[in-house]
């Protein structure tokens, strides 16, 4: 794989991981009852994914181009946290909404 297509991957996973991480961070600030900060850091998690799924995307298309790539395991590992991050998005949601409903019900 060459220098370039690794420092992509590199950027892809720190990506992911940063906006996993700002997921995580919005779960416990709505854990205590700071919903405006736990949407901000939602959305500034979503940026830092889009980041890195332009990345996903730029690798990927260069495949489809004939500018094939070999499959390391640093890309699997990339995909993976690509995977995660999404994830944690769609259950980070849920979870402060239901933080939102208990305060609404009980507070």
């Amino acid at each position: 794989m060459n220098d370039e297509n690794s420092l992509k991957i590199v950027k892809l996973i720190s990506s992911a991981g940063a906006a996993r991480s700002n997921y995580i961070e919005a779960i416990q600030k709505a854990k205590a009852d700071k919903f405006m900060e736990a949407q901000e850091l939602i959305e500034e998690g979503e940026s830092f994914f889009v980041e890195g799924h332009k990345l996903h995307a730029e690798l990927i298309s260069n495949e489809a181009a004939g500018k094939g790539m070999e499959v390391s395991l640093l890309f699997v590992h990339a995909e993976d946290h690509m995977i995660s991050a999404e994830t944690t998005k769609i259950l980070a949601e849920e979870i402060i909404s239901l933080y939102e409903r208990l305060k609404e019900k009980f507070c």
